[in-house]
């Protein structure tokens, strides 16, 4: 046998020997149950870390809107309750009686600054309502002085008109005799019993 040819079949030999010796490559591994496990932990934890900081953030939002709520409430009651400490201060500071001669009905120049003063209480407050209410002294029959009530009473309605008042915000109403401040059988009694009386409804 010719040499090279030798040389080529031993060649050939020792590359498939070494072919067939040759271990196959180990197939890739992957993880295992134990950094699966980590894993799994590590996501529940972080999860469970944006819940309790979504849930604290939820709680803090409720809880200051809670607080913005009862501070509007309380400022609310606070500017209603002070609105109505002046209404009635202002109320209590316009609404005085005037008085009437002797079987008269006529608004007395003295009183024309108090109805004047009813007026302008009027007009600061659109909403106020009021009842005039007419009264005498004991002198007369009850009939009569029911009768002369009611005329003291529309005269200070009619007067307040002039004033730029609304008449419909008004009522009137006589009593007569029937509501004396004074029981006495003097003057000094009669003349505060002559009387128109500013009540709000």
């Amino acid at each position: 046998m010719h040499p090279s040819r030798l040389i080529t079949i031993a060649t050939l030999a020792l590359v498939m020997g070494t072919v067939a010796c040759k271990k196959p490559a180990p197939a890739p591994t992957g993880p295992t149950q134990a950094e699966l496990d980590a894993a799994k932990n590590a996501a529940d934890q972080e999860a469970a870390r944006k819940a309790a900081a979504e849930e604290a953030a939820r709680k803090a939002a409720a809880e200051e809107a809670a607080r913005k709520a009862a501070a509007e409430e309380a400022a609310r009651k606070a500017a209603a309750e002070a609105q109505a400490a002046a209404f009635k201060a202002a109320a209590d500071k316009a609404l005085v009686n005037i008085h009437f001669d002797y079987d008269k009905s006529d608004i007395k120049e003295s009183d024309r600054a108090i109805l004047q003063g009813i007026a302008d209480f009027m007009k600061a407050y659109p909403s106020a309502q009021i009842e005039i209410q007419g009264n005498c002294d004991e002198r007369g029959t009850n009939e009569y002085n029911l009768a002369l009530g009611n005329r003291r009473a529309s005269a200070a309605l009619a007067y307040l008109k002039t004033l730029g008042v609304d008449e419909a915000r008004f009522s009137t109403i006589s009593f007569g005799k029937e509501k004396p401040l004074c029981t006495e059988a003097k003057e000094s009694c009669w003349s505060q019993n002559r009387r128109d009386e500013f009540h709000l409804k």
